[in-house]
């Protein structure tokens, strides 16, 4: 008899035992549905609603993105979206924890037997520290990238000039001392509205001896040009900045810099981006690197003593400090060459970043571009813009540079260089002859870049600059 009685007592623990984990299992399927079964009806049936209004908002959402998959853009681009998300995954995350641990009250833990119990601890635990934790996570991915989109400033795009918009690239300097001064690099992306055909415009920054936009601050200050003593055009923002009573701004280096490139290119400029070269190199590394075709050996670390190694020829996948200096090296090269280079990288990240990536490495990538990102460009355009961005992928990237042996950069002919600007971006969009694009470059490398500075680098005037790199 009480071997029997110990017998009936083992399975009636089995089954409470049974029973208790199939509570959990079904709070981890249907939250709610524990409570439904044994618990507070009323808890239940909101919880159950709840995660069937969820269902249905992401089944809703799957159907619209399988329909239209820029709709992903709209979404994580709006601070909104990422506000409502943010809390919906903490509240989330709170009430199913909750459910979870109702769940294990439901199952009358303390009527197990010892080793059971354990077990129904231990499993409680972990469902609960999985789910609420990666919700949590995903809050905190959620919050990370409404951070970054509240950098932007308020507004909607602007309107495009003659169905294009220009944007000002400007490359600075890492050190905290240094942001906005004396730019590293300058290129204006002009980018049709509608097809998202870029054309590069590489200015040199030792340019000297040009026109600011006609009626501005600069052209009042320098009627017959920036013709000081070393006035560059990579100084102009520096002697803004040494005369901000001038301007009525916040930016007057960046200011002052847009109203030069505008008097140079004849283009008017919607906004201006200017990239920190730090930020820069955790970016190239969130998205896993870029692969390079490196030409020729490229010095890493600085001029003469202070190369500490080189990058080696071949087809390579650089990480983000490779590539930084793949972009920025000097030594053995000029500055022409070097703009050839980075319009290399710059289309390399248009073309080879996917959406993969950017999910995969999300936090960093949100870290890193708000490290490396300052702009005018407003929140409201971000949509727009990075729709453009997939259109761009789609198209040859185009380039002109306003460099020897075009262009004499100590005393520019500025009606050359508008007309340069003109047709290449006439080309682009279809319009008017090859201009001798079609003919056959020397293969001649010099600082790692195809061609000369007699003969030009390929690079930078091409209709196509990933073949030219």
């Amino acid at each position: 008899m009480a071997g029997d009685r110990m017998l009936v007592a083992e399975r009636a623990a089995r089954v409470r035992f049974r029973r208790a984990l199939t509570l959990m299992a079904f709070t981890l399927v249907v939250p709610g549905s524990a409570q439904l079964i044994a618990g507070n009806r009323k808890v239940g049936v909101v919880a159950v609603r709840v995660w069937l209004a969820t269902l249905a908002v992401v089944g809703y959402l799957a159907v619209r993105l399988a329909i239209d998959s820029t709709y992903a853009l709209t979404l994580t681009l709006s601070p909104t979206f990422m506000l409502m998300v943010r809390l919906y995954l903490i509240a989330g995350a709170i009430a199913w924890a909750a459910l979870f641990v109702d769940a294990w009250r439901i199952g009358q833990p303390l009527s197990l037997r010892l080793q059971h119990r354990r077990a129904i601890v231990g499993v409680n635990g972990i469902l609960c520290f999985s789910i609420a934790g990666t919700m949590l996570f995903g809050a905190h991915l959620a919050a990370a990238q409404r951070d970054l989109l509240l950098q932007f400033v308020d507004g909607e795009l602007g309107k495009a000039n003659d169905g294009r918009f220009n944007v000002l690239l400007l490359g600075g300097d890492s050190g905290a001392d240094r942001w906005g001064q004396r730019p590293d690099s300058l290129t204006v992306a002009s980018i049709d509205a509608t097809t998202g055909k870029t054309v590069m415009i590489g200015l040199p920054r030792n340019m000297q001896n040009f026109r600011f936009r006609e009626g501005s601050v600069m052209d009042e200050q320098f009627p017959d040009g920036f013709d000081c003593d070393e006035c560059y055009l990579n100084g102009v923002s520096t002697w803004a900045e040494d005369h901000t009573d001038l301007f009525d701004s916040d930016t007057p280096g960046i200011d002052a810099t847009v109203m030069a490139v505008e008097g140079i290119t004849g283009l008017d400029l919607n906004y201006w981006v200017m990239v920190n070269m730090k930020g820069f190199r955790r970016l190239v590394n969130a998205f896993g690197g870029v692969t390079l075709n490196v030409r020729d050996r490229i010095p890493v670390g600085g001029l003469g003593s202070d190369v500490t190694g080189y990058i080696e020829p071949g087809r390579r996948k650089l990480t983000g400090y490779e590539a930084l200096w793949f972009a920025r090296s000097r030594e053995g090269s000029d500055d022409y060459s070097r703009m050839a280079r980075q319009k290399c990288v710059m289309t390399a990240l248009l073309t080879q970043v996917s959406p993969t990536q950017a999910l995969t490495n999300f936090q960093e990538i949100a870290q890193a571009s708000a490290a490396m990102i300052r702009t005018d460009i407003p929140g409201g355009a971000l949509d727009d813009f990075a729709k453009l961005a997939l259109r761009a992928r789609e198209h040859k990237v185009a380039t002109v540079s306003l460099v020897p042996p075009q262009i004499d950069t100590a005393h520019p002919d500025l009606d050359k260089v508008h007309t340069m600007v003109e047709k290449a971006i006439a080309r682009s969009e279809g319009h008017g002859a090859e201009n001798g694009r079609g003919k056959k470059r020397p293969a001649k490398v010099t600082g790692g870049s195809l061609g000369s500075r007699d003969d030009g680098y390929v690079a930078n005037e091409t209709d196509d600059v990933a073949a030219a790199c």
